[in-house]
């Protein structure tokens, strides 16, 4: 429980803004406001902050960072060389990060040091250290996506080459000291591949970190960098938080651009939606996660011509106001006794802390039926953007398996895709439907906490705990697929930790295009229940 009182530097810098009584006032102006204007109103807190406590450099937030640095409590420099010592320290039993950039961080530190000492307006994550996912394009570096027959492919050495979100991040100011691990193909809830080997759980190096963007999460659970940018089209953002103990967000469907998010750093064509990933931020804070959204949000050409970006601030301020749905178990994907505690815990203190909790599904919702559409369509992309080869590998693959679920969706034609893409649609209306009497909706995001590792042939695996086996894909997209399918912002809040000690997470689901509200909730819990603790030992 974290006392009422306690306040970190992202409390005070927004204290400062005129935030103490009316934090809904800062809510309003970052999320009511273009994606520039919005940049210009982060800077301002974290140059007003007295930043009066002391800066923790290994586990302090990304916004308590930004203010030290800005007061000149500690120098980028500084700070960007203490990572590459805790990089130093723990890269060889955990191996989150794939390749550094000691050189190009330091160069950026010195930059972001010198244009403070000028005083003035500066962007709001000057200085900061930034981890980025391997998958996302970064001029002149590798982007693999763990595929061996890829391991020499690197984005082009322009800056025009760095994916979208990474500029945007540097813009913001940020230092990117290097890039994370990811599983083949950003194919699973585990982080390894052939390439770069295998990534380790801070909390129990035998277990995974998750995935795909399970170096981000390890990185950031043991203090080697502030902020970090996944992916998500099946939980790579949300589940490697909930495995790392960190807080995660995917936000509503194509609000943060996913250009120059492509195996060898390639850039998409201009206004392409796969309808189903995104990119979103990774902290230690939800208010990191708010301050990344103001950053990472908002179109780009062409669509920028004639569209801005305006979220609204969240429905509610207090928990007393939230009216929140919850589910912590379904027959499709049993949750474990031990994460079914740590999730229960979570709702109780809602409750105490005077929201309103109602249990159950919105009605007429399936999640077999939700989840059935969900890997219809995920496979439909992945095969049609899959090699000539790789597709010919899955075809002789569906043939072999009777029944498969992702060969429907694979092997479709374009009535029978359309058919599904309807289903997707109704299914957002339905839970917009629901977001009229509810703020947001609460679920599990894995069944199990972290697991121990397992390279064994995805289909042969199974997921286990006290309620039984569980197969493993079904297990790890039941309640994952419900916000991508859907296009809902979600964000992953911490929820405790069970009794051997695993961090569990739980996923507050939000309302479309309604990225604040989730945020806000998760913030709140945060500060009922707690929220982010280190791992033993680092």
């Amino acid at each position: 429980m974290i006392p009422s009182d306690f306040k970190t530097g992202a409390a005070r810098a927004r204290e400062s803004f005129g935030m103490g009584k009316d934090a809904g006032r800062f809510r309003e102006r970052i999320f009511d406001m273009t994606r520039r204007e919005s940049l210009e109103v982060l800077a301002a807190p974290l140059a007003a902050s007295s930043a009066s406590a002391a800066f923790d450099p290994n586990f302090g937030s990304a916004l308590d960072a930004a203010a030290a640095i800005a007061n000149r409590k500690i120098s980028s420099v500084e700070l960007t060389q203490h990572v590459y010592e805790r990089i130093g320290k723990h890269q060889p039993k955990l191996n989150p990060f794939v390749y550094l950039m000691r050189e190009e961080a330091l160069a950026q530190a010195r930059r972001a040091d010198e244009a403070v000492a000028k005083g003035g307006a500066h962007p709001p994550l000057t200085g900061v250290p930034v981890v980025i996912k391997e998958s996302f394009g970064i001029a002149g570096r590798p982007c693999t996506w763990g595929i061996p027959a890829l391991k020499d492919a690197k984005a082009a050495a322009n800056a025009a080459a760095n994916a979208t979100a990474v500029q945007r991040l540097l813009d913001a100011g940020a230092v990117v000291v290097g890039a994370t691990n990811v599983p083949i193909n950003l194919g699973d809830e585990q982080s390894y591949n052939d390439i770069y080997g295998t990534t380790n759980n801070p909390w129990d190096a035998t277990r995974t970190p998750g995935g795909s963007s399970g170096g981000n999460a390890a990185a950031l659970a043991a203090g080697m960098g502030f902020l970090g940018i996944g992916s998500d089209i099946g939980g790579s953002v949300r589940g490697p938080a909930h495995c790392c103990g960190i807080f995660g967000r995917k936000p509503t469907l194509d609000v943060v651009s996913m250009r120059g998010h492509a195996p060898g750093g390639e850039r998409s064509v201009p206004g392409f939606s796969t309808l189903l990933a995104v990119a979103g931020p990774m902290a230690r804070t939800a208010e990191d996660l708010e301050a990344a959204m103001g950053v990472l949000g908002g179109p780009e050409p062409p669509d920028s011509v004639a569209y801005t970006w305006r979220t609204p601030a969240a429905r509610r301020e207090r928990l007393r106001e939230f009216r929140i749905g919850y589910v912590l178990d379904d027959p499709l994907a049993p949750v474990s006794s031990e994460t079914a505690a740590v999730l229960e815990s979570a709702v109780r203190a809602l409750e105490k802390g005077g929201a309103k909790l109602v249990r159950g599904w919105p009605p007429a919702f399936s999640l077999g039926g939700m989840f059935s559409t969900y890997v219809f369509m995920l496979s439909a992309f992945t095969y049609s953007t899959s090699p000539a080869e790789e597709q010919a590998r899955q075809r002789a693959e569906f043939a072999a398996t009777k029944d498969s679920p992702f060969a429907a969706g694979a092997l479709a034609d374009f009535a029978a895709w359309s058919r599904r893409n309807i289903q997707r649609l109704y299914l957002r209306a339905l839970w917009q439907r629901y977001f009229q009497d509810f703020d947001a909706f609460l679920l599990p995001v894995l069944p199990v906490p972290a697991f121990p590792h397992d390279h064994s042939p995805q289909a042969t695996r199974t997921l286990e705990s006290d309620k039984g086996r569980l197969p493993y894909l079904q297990g790890l997209l039941a309640y994952m697929g419900l916000a991508n399918l859907t296009g809902l912002p979600a964000t992953v809040a911490q929820a405790g930790r069970t009794a051997k000690g695993l961090p569990v997470g739980i996923q507050i689901l939000g309302p479309y295009l309604e990225d604040a509200t989730p945020i806000r909730l998760a913030a709140l819990l945060a500060r009922e229940h707690g929220g982010f603790t280190p791992p033993p030992g680092y």
